[in-house]
């Protein structure tokens, strides 16, 4: 199931079908204990909190 970006329907194709649009997964990632980009992530967060101060 995807979702679209620009009109918000739910749809199974890589594009809209009412506007077009691409679509992504409206769910984050599964949470695995044994996270490989956990680290980079938790990274880049800190470093965007950072730069917003």
């Amino acid at each position: 199931m995807k979702k679209c970006k620009n009109c918000g329907i739910y749809t199974l194709q890589e594009k809209c079908p009412k506007c077009g649009e691409e679509t992504v997964t409206p769910h984050p990632a599964k949470f695995s204990p044994e996270d490989p980009y956990g680290e980079y992530r938790r990274k880049l967060k800190k470093e965007k909190m950072d730069l917003g101060s």
